[in-house]
């Protein structure tokens, strides 16, 4: 696999391809759109119609591009652009199509349309890669909002990397039906049972790489004023889904300072502690980011004239380095003990999930910052702090590579405003960094 700058110059003729099919991907952001809008936004619901009628409509558009179109077992959708030497490990390239209940039009779809839109570019400018290409569309990777009980996200592509947990799919429960994954599989008309015997649709042996396009989550590119962002890694997550400091109810007139045992301001105690060490670790170069995302007393318990008893709250707490992470856990706990001897109250932190930093291909990165400064596009080099497909791939041990698009007002929210213009810039990088992948001369 070529891994030089030299190797990932800029292609003239694609160059000019991908720029020509911008009506075509801007109207296939619009035909999604139309299927899917809910009055609010977009909601292409997980293993339901809305995000088969997605599928639905990509691999028409695959197919009438000539490519070899397929469904695996999980309901992944695969469109494959033959190479020269179908011999060698093949090139994915693909992100997600379902999306948060109430959501935007560009996270996920974004990735499988600017794939689409190489390829159709390749097409029309006569370049047949040496390798194959395969275009993705995985299925359910927003799970955190479309399942609930024991999983561990990315249900599509996890299931078809051979990532699955053992039982994962009867303990991952549809929120819209009540029916585990296995259920919520066979009845769209997949085989759930092929995945479970395995081995894994997706072996290391048969893929060189997988290249994922995304809208960025947050504010970063937009503020700085830069269109394309190349993702140096996927901050891995420690994080209290259930947590809980017990302490105990009282009136708030009759009981002193001294003999309070008060939820809410030892909760409070370790908020800020947990915000000065971010601060300071941040200050010292870390990356790191925490979140005390619930916080709430009991609605039908708390008073104005009660002192409160407990809080329940959830920690989420991301990093690129798994040294940072068990930093955090060690800070998180100590302080935890301290506050309950200061306070009388009791913290409950465990089950304690932990899912660990992934870390994107360095020669890929590379590549993608070496063609977009061929292409004299500017890009900045950052985290995602969201997980992504790409987490999968670089787990299973197939190098990934991420690449991300500036886009305004987040994202998980029907506002997301990615501006066409900036994701035909990030589409010519992919498409750089493909054909020289792909060996495309």
């Amino acid at each position: 696999m070529p891994h030089s700058a030299a190797a990932f110059r800029p292609s003239p003729a694609l160059d000019v391809a991908v720029i020509a099919r911008e009506a075509f991907a801007a109207s296939v952001f619009e035909t999604l759109r139309a299927d899917s809008a809910d009055g609010r936004g977009v909601t292409r619901t997980s293993y339901m119609a809305g995000e088969q009628r997605a599928h639905d409509r990509i691999a028409a558009l695959a197919r009438d591009l000539g490519l070899a179109v397929s469904v695996d077992a999980a309901g992944n959708l695969a469109a494959r652009f033959a190479g020269g030497r179908p011999d060698l490990p093949a090139w994915i390239v693909g992100s997600h199509l379902d999306s948060v209940h109430i959501g935007g039009n560009f996270d996920g779809a974004a990735g499988v349309i600017a794939g689409l839109t190489v390829i159709a570019a390749m097409i029309d400018a006569g370049i047949r890669p040496e390798r194959d290409i395969v275009l993705m569309a995985f299925r359910a990777e927003e799970s955190s909002t479309w399942f609930v009980g024991c999983h561990g996200g990315h249900l599509g592509s996890r299931a078809a990397l051979g990532l699955l947990w053992e039982g994962e799919l009867d303990s991952a429960i549809h929120v819209a039906t009540g029916r585990p994954l296995r259920a919520m599989m066979s009845e769209a008309g997949f085989d759930p049972a092929r995945i479970e015997a395995g081995p894994p649709i997706l072996s290391p042996a048969d893929y060189a790489g997988y290249v994922e396009l995304h809208i960025e989550q947050g504010p970063i590119l937009e503020h700085r004023a830069i269109p394309v962002g190349i993702v140096t890694g996927i901050r891995g997550a420690y994080r209290a889904r259930n947590a809980r400091a017990l302490g105990a109810w009282s009136h708030s007139g009759a009981v002193p300072h001294e003999y309070r045992q008060d939820a809410v301001f030892a909760m409070a105690d370790l908020v800020m502690a947990l915000d000065g060490e971010w601060a300071r670790r941040r200050a010292g170069g870390e990356d790191l980011v925490v979140t005390v995302g619930k916080f709430a007393t009991e609605a039908d318990r708390h008073s104005l004239t009660k002192v409160p008893g407990q809080v329940d709250f959830a920690l989420d707490i991301r990093s690129q380095s798994r040294a940072t992470l068990d930093g955090m856990e060690a800070f998180l706990r100590d302080q935890a003990r301290r506050i309950e001897a200061q306070r009388g109250v009791v913290f409950t932190l465990d089950p304690f999930d932990r899912s660990m930093p992934s870390l994107m291909a360095p020669e890929l990165v590379s590549a993608l910052q070496a063609g977009a400064e061929g292409l004299g596009i500017p890009v900045l080099t950052m985290a995602s702090g969201g997980g992504h497909d790409a987490q999968d791939f670089a787990d299973a041990g197939i190098p990934a590579a991420m690449i991300f698009v500036r886009n305004d007002k987040g994202s998980h929210n029907p506002d997301e405003a990615m501006e066409i213009a900036d994701f035909m810039q990030a589409t010519r990088v992919l498409a750089n960094v493909l054909s020289g992948v792909a060996g495309v001369e």
